[in-house]
């Protein structure tokens, strides 16, 4: 097995949305709207949620913020290219979802391709009621 890096480092995308802020109630709703813009998206295909928190609980020594209500991923893929064979490690792309007590966290890592990032970045906005700003981790 080779070991590289393809990249130094991926920043993270997060955004906090306050409960008041968005028409979404829970993050199954919130979960609903990715789906949505997945789905509405050509290059883009829904793979799966994953269910974090439930995993997590479930482990012997699993420990979890006890602020954290839930906490679930959404799976899909761009696919617009396969350059090389490499490009397959940082595939699929992943936004991460959690419910606080007063808010909701979004949060994605960075993408290889620019646009992706774009396109995460509009879909994770367009839950709020007024403009937000994604912040760079």
């Amino acid at each position: 097995m080779q070991q590289s890096l393809t990249r130094e480092e991926y920043s993270v995308f997060s955004l906090e949305i306050e409960k008041s802020e968005t028409n979404c109630k829970n993050a199954d709703e919130i979960i609903d709207h990715f789906k949505a813009c997945i789905e509405a998206d050509p290059s883009a295909e829904f793979i799966a949620t994953f269910d974090h928190y439930s995993h997590t609980r479930k482990l012997p020594n699993g420990v979890i913020n006890e602020e954290i209500q839930d906490a679930r991923n959404v799976l899909f893929c761009f696919g617009l290219a396969l350059p090389a064979p490499e490009v397959m490690a940082v595939r699929p792309r992943s936004i991460g979802i959690v419910e606080l007590p007063e808010h909701f966290f979004i949060t994605f890592m960075e993408a290889p391709m620019p646009v992706a990032n774009t396109v995460m970045e509009s879909w994770a906005k367009s839950l709020c009621r007024k403009p937000a700003r994604m912040a760079s981790l």
